[in-house]
Parts: structure tokens; C-alpha cells; sequence
């Protein structure tokens, strides 16, 4: 999806400059950074439409470890990121997750509370207090491959954990003097970051875990995320990430582990849950102290498709309204969508632009032939439809919903009412997040005596 809409964002960023040799087209400087690639001069042309080998930058220097502009410190220099297996055999994992996370977050509190006493005591003598070293693992991160996991987990934090905490510092060992844990009292509801949450939710959730767990209003106890936070959450302050089962991909599993531990004075706490019972759990589990030594060289090379039937099924009647409003000065305001003359006298031009750019994406010549070919098709026979429905509509037409109460050229996936429009209307369809999910399916099955239907 990303690499169609690059399509449209790259046309827009171009322009065209005279030479002696004529007019040129300037295209826009790309930079892009990552930990984890392979692959990346395929991954470009398939994503950006560029040929050309990158260029690296840093350029790789005598030592690996020291590019001149940067070099990587030891951890006596500066604090790491301390990765634990934990794995049960014959205990269910959901058990797991409950010692796991009483045994963590009471610890911290017991810990926290130590250092701010130490704290008072400095305060009291004159001394800078400083911040409590122990706030990062006040905040129980927790990362799932999937949202039924997820789900279960925040059911046994609401019921379990919640009510469990606040009786955990009477657990000790036989002999035991002193309380191996403290009593902890935490908000009954945790925050989500994921896709069924709304994007303003998001920023608040991601604004709170900045703060201080001293600020008692605004403080987070809890905190679940699936895959959303690989990327773009680079938060300082998180030190404590609990992951339940191994994450599909290897670049996922450092990218999401890299969300903590930021700070190179406050180490980073990762503890992976591991099932057992799952043989790539099993097997990283055996050797997870190597596989943790060597896991950049295992990064996979991500599957860029951006002109793939399904890709093109979901995201190119976005980029084609997109650039056509975009070239069209007649189709630049939202009531102009209905405007079928200034439809037929772009179509061509936008068919063309994006078929050069599929074209220019391809990995081998023959491919590029078909794709092109294919995306020219497909753009002109949208267009036609666009027109066909600016007629039908008399030319009363908008993109969205802005205009009052014209009738809307686009939709989303979930639009409850996109069932009663026409079939050629149903095609316009355009996330307005790529955050957004396909709805549930109902699975409906025979009853095994014949009698009636159980969903």
C-alpha cells in the first residue's frame, strides 16, 4: 500500500526543468533509514520506482562498529537492552503471563519505593534528588502477535492481575524475613495501541507513556500493543517490554524490542514469553542466548508488492482520484468530482503516469510489460466509470463528505452503506487511515443433528 502511494506523492514532488538538452524532469531526493533491510536496492524499485544502486550513508568504514559518524558503545559505556527467556513446560502460557507480570510489577513498586525514600533523604540534605531510576519498569508494556491474544491478556489484567496485586507482598519463601514484593494498587483498564483503537487515542496513550509515573493523574500502570509500535513510537522513557509468543518475523522482533531501552543511561528489560508446546517457540528458546548474539544476520527481506492484484484492488482507486484531482486544476475543490469533462481531458495523462511507474517498479523486463499494460487498463476503465457516475449523479458529485449533502465519489471499506450502492460505485473505495481492518466475518456451521443453524 505504501508503495501506490508513493506512486501519486513522487508525480506531485517532480518538475520540470529546461536544459540545453532540452526539458528535464527532476525527481525528489529520497532518504529513508532503517536497522533492519536486505534486499535494499529491490526494495527501492519496488517502493520508490529508482533503479539506481543507493547510495549508504553512513559509507561503511574499516571498523563496523565505528562509521565515523556514529560508532556502537559498549555496554561500560553506555546501558544495553538485557533480553529473558522464559519458558514452562506443562504450565499454560496464560498462567505464565500472570506470574510473569505480578512477579515484574510488584518487584518494581517494591523497587520504586525504596528509591524514593533514597530520594526524600536527599532532598533532605540539601542533595539533587534526580530522577527515580526505577520509573521505566513502572510502566507494564505488553506486545502480542495477535489481537485475541491481546484480548486475553487484558481480560486477566482487569480480573487477575488488578486484584492479585494488592495481596502479592504476603507471598515468601520458607525462612523469609523481609517481603520479597510490594503491594501495588493499578488502574483497573489498560491503554491499547492498536488498530481498534481510534488515531486520537493513540496520540493521547502515546503522550501519557512520556510522563513520569509520579504524575499520578495521568500515570500508565498498563499498556498493550500489537505490531503498531515496530515502528514510529520512540518513547525514552520505556524501559519494561513483556512479549507473549515469538513475533512472526525476525526485523519485527527487533523493531518492537527496540521500543525500550532507548535511554543509554536506564537499560532496557525485554522477557519473552516462549510456548513450549509451539516448536519455533521451542526452538528459539533452546538457543536463545546465541540467536540473541548473531540475530541482525537472520533479518528476512520484506515483501514489497505495491502492483499486485490485491494491492491494486485496495489502494489504486485512491491514488487514481488522487492524482487526477492533483493534475487537474477543473478538479481541484471536493464539488468538483463530478466534473466529466475535466475527467476525460485528464484521463490519459494520469493512465500513463502510473503505468510508467508500475513499469519502472517491475523487477524484470517481461514483468514490467504485463504490469504496465495491466495498470493502464485498470486506471482508464476506473475513469471511465468516475465519468459514468459523474453523469448519473448530473454532475452533483463530491470526493468525501465535504460539500453538504452531495452524493460522495469515495468510500471506505467499513461504510455500513456501501451494500446499497451500485456495483461500479462499490469500486471507489479509499482508506482513510491505512490503519483500518477489514470487518469480522460470521461463520455460521450446521448443527450435527440437522436441526437448525448455531453461529
Amino acid at each position: 500500500m505504501g508503495g501506490l502511494y508513493e506512486a501519486v506523492i513522487d508525480e506531485l514532488c517532480a518538475r520540470q526543468v529546461e536544459t540545453p538538452n532540452g526539458p528535464q524532469v527532476v525527481q525528489p531526493k529520497i532518504v529513508a533509514s532503517t536497522a533492519t533491510v536486505r534486499r535494499a536496492t529491490q526494495q527501492m524499485q519496488a517502493l520508490f520506482g529508482r533503479s539506481s544502486t543507493p547510495a549508504v550513508f553512513p559509507a561503511p568504514g574499516p571498523d563496523r562498529r565505528d562509521s565515523f559518524f556514529s560508532y556502537t558503545a559498549p555496554t561500560s559505556e553506555a546501558e544495553g537492552r538485557l533480553y529473558l527467556g522464559v519458558s514452562a513446560q506443562g504450565r499454560n502460557i496464560k498462567a505464565l503471563l500472570l506470574r510473569v507480570g505480578l512477579a515484574l510489577m510488584s518487584t518494581a513498586q517494591k523497587l520504586y519505593a525504596k528509591a524514593e525514600k533514597e530520594r526524600r533523604a536527599r532532598d533532605k540534605r540539601g542533595e539533587p534528588r534526580g530522577p527515580n531510576p526505577v520509573d521505566p519498569y513502572m510502566t507494564f508494556l505488553g506486545y502480542f502477535n495477535t489481537i485475541k491474544e491481546l484480548g486475553i491478556t487484558r481480560r486477566l489484567l482487569e480480573e487477575e492481575v488488578t486484584s492479585q496485586l494488592t495481596t502479592y507482598d504476603q507471598r515468601r519463601r520458607l525462612n523469609e524475613t523481609s517481603p520479597r514484593y510490594a503491594r501495588r494498587k493499578i488502574a483497573n483498564e489498560p491503554l491499547e495501541l492498536t488498530s481498534r483503537v481510534p488515531t486520537s487515542e493513540v496520540s493521547t496513550t502515546k503522550a501519557r507513556l512520556e510522563l513520569s509515573f509520579d504524575n499520578e493523574k495521568q500515570r500508565v500502570d498498563t499498556a498493550l500493543a500489537t505490531n503498531m509500535i515496530s515502528v514510529g513510537l520512540d518513547i525514552t522513557r520505556l524501559g519494561l517490554m513483556v512479549m507473549l509468543g515469538q513475533p512472526k518475523t525476525t526485523a519485527e522482533y527487533i523493531q518492537a524490542s527496540s521500543r525500550v531501552g532507548r535511554d543509554d543511561q536506564r537499560p532496557g528489560l525485554v522477557v519473552v514469553l516462549l510456548n513450549p508446546n509451539r516448536p519455533r517457540d521451542r526452538s528459539h528458546y533452546e538457543r536463545f542466548s546465541f540467536w540473541h548474539s548473531v540475530f541482525y544476520r537472520d533479518v528476512e527481506a520484506t515483501s514489497v508488492t505495491p502492483w499486485s492484484s490485491r494491492a491494486l484492488e485496495r489502494g489504486l482507486p485512491a491514488i487514481t482520484v488522487a492524482l487526477a484531482r492533483h493534475l487537474s486544476p477543473q478538479l481541484t475543490w471536493a464539488k468538483d468530482a463530478g466534473s466529466h469533462e475535466a475527467i476525460s481531458a485528464i484521463q490519459t495523462e494520469v493512465a500513463q503516469r502510473l503505468a510508467d511507474r508500475a513499469r519502472r517498479s517491475a523487477p524484470s523486463k517481461a514483468l514490467s510489460e504485463h504490469t504496465e499494460a495491466e495498470v493502464c487498463k485498470k486506471v482508464m476503465n476506473l475513469l471511465d466509470k468516475w465519468i459514468r457516475i459523474a453523469r448519473d449523479n448530473d454532475g452533483l458529485l463530491q470526493y468525501g463528505r465535504e460539500q453538504g449533502e452531495l452524493a460522495p465519489l469515495l468510500h471506505t471499506p467499513l461504510d455500513p452503506d456501501l451494500k446499497e450502492l451500485k456495483a461500479m460505485q462499490q469500486e471507489f473505495l479509499a482508506n482513510w487511515s491505512l490503519r483500518d481492518v477489514e470487518p469480522s466475518a460470521a461463520l455460521i456451521r450446521q448443527r450435527p443433528d440437522g436441526d437448525g443453524e448455531v453461529s
